[in-house]
């Protein structure tokens, strides 16, 4: 039985009608071979010495003032070879563009769709399941493609029939000790009793000349945050603790992190939760730390940079302990009562869903699945943390995250063509490997054109659910919050144990209008085609079903009535 230890797409004659991706490492039980590893078609390079396939870095380029252990080491054939591929794959991409003929493409797909408009979700500027606010004509070339449905539901089904929901096995303290020696040395087994967050008295062994972030890769690597950090720094030297001739700074993590999905809604929950006069953010809406800071990546395409060390990430919260801290001081009870009530929240939309970093860093897993997750690092560190999760509909939450991040060219015809690839490529994960494996499979999520794997909630809350307990978890529908904001910041506050808010602050807080709302431009090209709606359905039902299992609540299958 042979292991597919590098992940590779082949390319296959068109009746094969996929394009297969190999599994990061372990054999399939059900093949006595793996297809992709045949050594035909594929590109592999090293990267410290490990054998990587080229597409799951092929964005990644090196700086010329970083390091990263050696990143990109070619030998000067190898180094040839790749700008030769990536030379003619320019040119073949370059004559599709221009010549615009689908068929020229160096993956062809020989589906074409196409259907009347659907309805769009909420909290995007239009309302929800109410396809009569739309009176978009339907394009003359799509009417004759729906017929090329039952193709696409063979796909499907064969992507439907391998579906397995199972158990991880979680990794040791001691593992995951020795994948982040740093950040378990920096932060401590217990916390301050009397605070709500996490919070600890960390000594500072700078002078008051001292810039607290002048080495802080927040501020190194991006502008925008420039100005929040002047503000931390004239705030710092007045909140440190003095004892013994020694100066304290207080630190701390999160009480509670809202972990995703993108295009969910979690925007406009953190906006109006801030409101809140007992909760305290991150300097930084969205540090993304956990999941890509931690590993040196701002954008995967420009490359992997030094790693951001813990200590930038506690710096993000310097303004909620300087409150604590301020409390923990205070001579009278009133004042310490108020402080010791504010809890720290964080809201990367990133944290439940993204691992695509661990191929670079961590050693193949049992069959290509990624042997530590972010959930196992975080449950290590502060076990008590409290989740919450903002869903969608997964068919609406693609559309919206299509015309969110699709640079160009955006239609509801591209967005079908797209759909359709990205399916493909996924059902010749499936063939391969588990389920896991792929979700979680850096080169299939780079491949596909549209981001499919993002809205399986199951398979992630899953994962999450086999490290935290579900009393931890606050699991949420966009569309409940859309309809009624005021149950949904109730159930929050009740929740986090927040104190009640006087009837001002309410309403302050739940007659704001939607925040991160679609754009006019995106607005304008109209819904998606009733069967690329179809379509997704069919595709993630069984994940639907799946997870209104697990949260006994058959609202999570976004079935229309």
């Amino acid at each position: 039985m042979r292991h597919c230890i590098n992940c590779c797409i082949q390319l296959l004659p068109d009746e094969a009608r996929t394009q297969r991706l190999g599994c990061q490492g372990g054999p399939h039980p059900s093949h006595q071979a793996c297809p992709v590893c045949k050594g035909e078609n594929k590109i592999l390079f090293r990267v410290d010495s490990k054998q990587m396939n080229l597409l799951a870095v092929l964005e990644v380029r090196t700086e010329g003032n970083e390091s990263w252990g050696g990143f990109l080491r070619f030998k000067k054939g190898k180094r040839c070879s790749l700008v030769f591929v990536l030379v003619i794959m320019t040119l073949v991409m370059a004559s599709y563009i221009l010549s615009g003929v689908r068929q020229e493409l160096l993956i062809p797909s020989p589906f074409h769709y196409g259907g009347f408009p659907s309805s769009t979700g909420v909290m995007d500027g239009e309302g929800p399941g109410d396809p009569k606010e739309h009176h978009h004509q339907p394009s003359v070339s799509n009417l004759s493609y729906v017929k090329d449905y039952p193709s696409i539901q063979l796909i499907i089904n064969s992507i439907t029939a391998r579906i397995a929901f199972t158990s991880r096995q979680r990794p040791s303290l001691e593992d995951l000790k020795k994948q982040e020696l740093h950040m378990f040395s920096v932060i401590p087994s217990t916390f301050l009793p009397n605070s709500k967050s996490p919070c600890w008295y960390e000594e500072f062994s700078g002078r008051n000349t001292t810039d607290p972030y002048l080495t802080n890769s927040y501020v190194l690597y991006s502008r925008r945050f420039r100005s929040t950090f002047d503000v931390l720094r004239k705030a710092f030297w007045g909140h440190l603790s003095h004892a013994h001739g020694k100066h304290f700074r207080l630190r701390c993590l999160p009480h509670f992190y809202i972990i995703g999905q993108p295009k969910c809604g979690t925007t406009d929950l953190y906006d109006r939760l801030r409101l809140h006069p007992e909760v305290k953010f991150s300097a930084i809406k969205e540090p993304h730390w956990w999941t890509r800071k931690r590993f040196g990546i701002v954008r995967l395409r420009d490359g992997l940079r030094d790693r951001y060390p813990v200590e930038d990430y506690l710096d993000l919260f310097d303004l909620a302990a300087h409150q604590i801290h301020q409390g923990l001081q205070a001579s009278s009870v009133k004042e310490q009562n108020k402080m010791n009530k504010i809890i720290i929240g964080e809201a990367s939309a990133s944290t439940m869903w993204d691992n695509n970093a661990w191929t670079f860093f961590y050693e193949n897993g049992t069959d290509g699945e990624p042997p530590f997750l972010v959930q196992d690092f975080i449950r290590a560190i502060q076990p008590q943390a409290k989740l919450i999760v903002m869903l969608r509909d997964p068919v609406e939450r693609l559309y919206s995250d299509y015309l969110y991040f699709a640079s160009s060219n955006k239609s509801a015809d591209d967005f079908h063509e797209k759909v359709a690839e990205a399916l493909q490529l996924f059902e010749g994960c499936v063939l391969d490997c588990s389920l896991r494996a792929c979700v979680y499979n850096n080169t299939l999520n780079n491949a596909m054109p549209v981001r499919l794997q993002v809205g399986l909630y199951a398979v992630y809350l899953l994962d999450w659910l086999g490290v935290f307990s579900k009393e931890q978890f606050l699991v949420l529908r966009l569309e409940d919050h859309a309809s009624n904001v005021r149950a949904t910041m109730r159930r929050v506050f009740q929740f986090l144990d927040l104190g009640p808010l006087s009837e001002k602050q309410e309403a302050l807080m739940t007659k704001s209008p939607a925040s991160n709302t679609r754009r006019p431009e995106d607005r304008s090209l109209g819904p998606m085609w009733p069967v690329t709606q179809r379509i997704l359905q069919d595709f993630y039902g069984p994940f639907n079903a799946q997870l209104a299992q697990v949260l006994a609540d058959e609202a999570f299958t976004w079935k229309k009535t």
